[in-house]
């Protein structure tokens, strides 16, 4: 520190003490308290218990009028972050566009629930964002956020034992998976979710999935700085909503509305426009409706609703990770967990029916299904090809094939997608297509779970991705390349900037260990695979690990591998120069991902895994150095309860078995 930098330095801290010498005039001791009284009866004070008397009081000393403090009671939970002033202007940021406008949503529903003579309590818990962490340790907490999260978000629902229902207000990619998982973890209560809702895309070719490999198209010199810095700051288009392109958090919400705990058509709406506000006042009434006819939770999330789900979820052409947050829900609701044959059969079944960003083929914006009719409308197509248990009752009170038939002859169904075709020049049948359109249009189903020797117990891939030139006549991909083994992914990206002595080169097999759950949190590798994606030789190269990818994601990228590597997972032997074989068959949806021979050789799968189960683990293998340990004692937790193929959650009696064992 240089003496004038001292010197500053010294005057500042001073005023830290010195401006807090004066005391303001208006400091007050004590106050009267509110005017009025309570509404106590002889049977409140005599036999119920004292909590509810001190809540009334807290809610008086609030503001609260005490003659009302005996209203019905109703908990707005949300994810809302930052700090905004009425104008909008940003006094403190939120982590994501995802959670900044939900103030707005939380005042309609509240501002609702108090004009129909109930008190609304409001809580919440906020959530991180895996864009602004990609490649940073950030990113080990962000799936064992969505674990914690759930707790508090149901900690907190308990924490109003007086309250008939629950209205949960998220967005995005964690964030609305833990609220759907406390609601669920809710049986007794009145339950409905709103989604906060999409952001606008761009006029220009900007969006939030395209600047993301900003950095790894400028090091292979694809793009100039001048480019990179105006795509940067034009990628938001509005200051809330999820990112536009069918992620983590747009699939949610779709998910959010399959299961029926939305009201129809709520998924992907535009962040804080008046047709997002009215959906917030109008589902605070479905759950004040809920309450009164004793509809609770249990009695929307069922085994029905959870098919629903999983066919909604294939026709979408859904983010890979809800695979993960889906069985986590509905263990909450005490359902049993869907497996990978569950997936593999759901996928096989449903025909894919929404071209959006990142499946294609033309890349809609989120926004642009919505406008085509969103979720209902794809199950409308779904129930004609009976591929829907219509039976499913939602929060609007009534079954899924009664919201449909109204949805059919809706006048906001009919204006919506005449406003798109009149303002945007597309066919809203061409961004929701019809099962013969999209047969006639080349579009597949989107998720692959390919096995093998290195990847024994499964793995998931979004075979829609995979670049068209790579497929042959039949829809196949094949590819055979050299293992270039990693054991993070600052290393690996590193090599596909070119950067460092280990390249990656147009054909390997990038092979990214060590970063499932015991390793890393799980996190997610869009830094890695959007570089490929956006580098004009990075079709050529394909992906393997144990992480987990953003919804995004596109390319020959096979996540989820299971076993992890640090559970003694296969892939965790693999070297440099191993030779791969990869095989997935785009139509048929099936896949293998195998190592088959050393260096320049080529066998047999079964000799490749004799010689793997000889190996010791890659020699780097290891947890990340900079894991917290509250993310080890989430990663342990879950590794007992079945790790994340069976969603990540926390299975309390398998815990307990291993514990006393």
């Amino acid at each position: 520190m240089t003496p004038d930098s001292r010197s500053d330095f010294d005057a500042r801290s001073r005023s830290l003490l010195h401006d807090g010498d004066a005391v303001p005039d208006d400091l007050v001791l004590e106050g009267p308290g509110p005017d009025g009284t309570l509404p106590l009866s002889d049977d409140l004070l005599r036999y119920e218990p004292s909590g509810h008397v001190f809540g009334m009081s807290q809610d008086a000393g609030m503001g609260w009028e005490p003659s009302r403090t005996d209203a019905p009671q109703y908990v707005i939970l949300s994810t809302m972050g930052g700090l905004r002033e009425p104008s909008g202007r940003p006094i403190a940021l939120g982590y994501h566009t995802g959670h900044f406008e939900l103030d707005v949503a939380v005042r309609e529903a509240a501002e609702e629930f108090r004009a129909r003579d109930a008190i609304p309590y409001a809580g919440f818990c906020s959530d991180p964002c895996d864009g602004r962490t990609q490649g940073t340790p950030g990113m080990f907490d962000s799936l064992p956020y969505r674990n914690d999260a759930a707790v508090v978000f149901r900690r907190l629902a308990r924490s109003i034992p007086r309250a008939k229902g629950v209205l949960g207000i998220a967005s995005c990619d964690k964030g609305l998976p833990a609220m759907m998982m406390a609601l669920a973890g809710l049986p007794h209560h009145a339950c409905a979710v709103m989604p906060g809702g999409v952001m606008l895309p761009t006029t220009g070719p900007e969006n939030t999935a395209y600047v993301q490999s900003l950095g790894a198209r400028y090091a292979r010199e694809e793009i100039t700085l001048d480019s990179a810095r105006t795509a940067a700051c034009h990628a938001c288009a509005s200051p809330g909503g999820g990112c536009q392109f069918l992620g983590t958090a747009a699939t949610s919400q779709v998910v959010a509305e399959a299961l029926g705990l939305t009201l129809p058509h709520a998924a992907l709406a535009p962040s804080g426009q008046s047709i997002w506000r009215e959906l917030a006042r109008r589902t605070a009434r479905a759950v004040m409706l809920m309450a009164e006819r004793g509809i609770t939770v249990r009695d929307i999330v069922t085994e029905d609703a959870l098919h629903n789900a999983m066919a909604v979820h294939a026709a979408f052409g859904g983010s890979t990770n809800l695979i993960l947050h889906l069985p986590a829900v509905v263990f909450a609701a005490g359902i049993r967990r869907p497996t990978l044959d569950d997936w593999e059969r759901i996928n096989r079944q449903v025909p894919r029916l929404v071209d959006v960003l990142p499946n294609g083929p033309n890349n809609y914006p989120t926004l642009f299904a919505y406008l085509a009719g969103g979720v209902p409308e794809v199950m409308l197509h779904l129930r004609d090809l009976g591929l829907l248990r219509t039976g499913a009752l939602t929060v609007t009170g009534r079954t899924l094939g009664e919201n449909l038939d109204w949805w059919a002859t809706s006048p906001r169904r009919a204006r919506l997608r005449e406003r798109l075709q009149r303002e945007t020049g597309i066919d809203p049948d061409q961004v929701i297509l019809s099962p013969d359109a999209a047969r006639r249009a080349g579009i597949t189903s989107t998720t692959c779970f390919p096995r093998g020797n290195l990847a024994p117990d499964g793995s998931v891939v979004k075979s829609t991705a995979i670049d068209p030139r790579l497929l042959d006549e039949s829809g196949v991909y094949l590819k055979v390349g050299p293992a270039r083994v990693f054991t993070s992914e600052p290393e690996a990206v590193s090599a596909v900037k070119g950067q460092g002595s280990r390249p990656v080169r147009p054909g390997d097999i990038v092979v990214l260990i060590g970063r499932g759950p015991l390793g890393s949190g799980m996190e997610e590798t869009y830094q890695l695979t959007s570089a490929l994606r956006y580098l004009s030789w990075g079709h050529e190269c394909a992906i393997l690990t144990d992480a987990r990818f953003s919804g995004v994601s596109t390319g020959a990228c096979i996540g989820l591998i299971a076993p992890e590597a640090l559970a003694g997972g296969p892939v965790g032997k693999l070297r440099d120069g191993d030779r791969i074989r990869i095989r997935i068959d785009t139509r048929r949806l099936e896949g293998t991902v195998d190592m088959v021979g050393e260096g320049s050789e080529e066998g047999s799968p079964e000799a490749a895994a004799a010689r793997l189960a000889a190996r010791s683990p890659h020699p780097e293998l290891r947890p990340d150095p900079l894991l917290p340990d509250d993310t080890r004692l989430w990663a342990i937790l879950q590794q007992c309860s079945g790790g994340p193929w069976s969603g990540c959650v926390f299975d309390l009696e398998k815990i307990r078995a291993k514990l006393l064992e």
